[in-house]
């Protein structure tokens, strides 16, 4: 099995990649099957992120501090447990947000887009659902459109809710809002189209963030999920995404 590593810059991830590349060699990514990547969850986001046009499958190992999307560290049998994973497709949100000098930029998000007030002043938010106003104003410190797989991250820290992998479905969920204090957010289908229009941009200023690319002092920001690009993460045989997914709604 022709096996790329690639690990994040802790010290230990370092020293995994280091041990697992001597004992099992070490393919460039040109020519891999599949990328091993060592870290924690952020850092299986940079790979897919960083390698998103080869297409080929991630398959993380733990050296991170989280590590819901990582298999456990192991460094016995690697081949043979990349072979026997499990795949979970993933589709990325497409983030399209223009800023107060009219400029247009274009990012991808594989758990959630956040829009999120830059200053002390609440941030006002106009929503549309597929070109049709459904909320009129959100006094927030912001809102976040999530992916199933990044329904147990951030929005989930939101109080939005976890959504299995299959569902076909994205949460739009506030964070803090302020006005209209009962708004919990929504439940929206895969193919929905959601549109931010910033209110009083100026003197409420509001940054966009696509996972880790940060647009600052947006003005609107358009949301659709990507179909036309699939992301393969691997998970070791019996724990799977959509297992962690449904173990973590049963979690005290």
């Amino acid at each position: 099995m022709r096996i790329a590593f690639t690990a994040s810059e802790r010290p230990d991830a370092q020293e995994g990649r280091a041990r697992l590349a001597a004992r099992y060699g070490e393919a460039a990514v040109g020519d891999a099957e599949v990328i091993v990547a060592l870290g924690g969850d952020g850092f299986m986001l940079e790979t897919f992120h960083a390698h998103m046009a080869t297409g080929l499958p991630v398959y993380g190992m733990n050296r991170g501090s989280v590590g819901f999307l990582m298999n456990d560290y192991s460094e016995e049998g690697l081949p043979e447990r990349i072979a026997a994973a499990e795949t979970a497709v993933i589709h990325p949100l497409r983030m399209t947000a223009t800023d107060a000098h009219g400029e247009t930029h274009v990012a991808l998000a594989i758990n959630e887009v956040s829009l999120l007030r830059q200053t002390r002043q609440a941030a006002k938010l106009r929503i549309s659902i597929d070109g049709k106003l459904r909320l009129s104003e959100l006094s927030c410190d912001g809102a976040l459109v999530s992916t199933p797989a990044g329904s147990t991250a951030y929005n989930l820290s939101a109080h939005g809710p976890i959504i299995p992998l299959d569902a076909r479905v994205l949460a739009l969920t506030p964070i803090s809002a302020f006005r209209p204090r009962r708004w919990r957010g929504a439940l929206l289908g895969h193919t929905a189209k959601v549109t931010f229009e910033i209110l009083e941009a100026a003197k409420r200023p509001v940054s966009a963030v696509a996972d880790n690319h940060e647009v600052r002092d947006v003005v609107d920001v358009r949301i659709a999920e990507d179909r036309d690009i699939s992301l393969r993460m691997l998970f070791d045989e019996g724990r799977s995404l959509e297992e962690r997914v449904l173990a973590e709604q049963f979690q005290a």
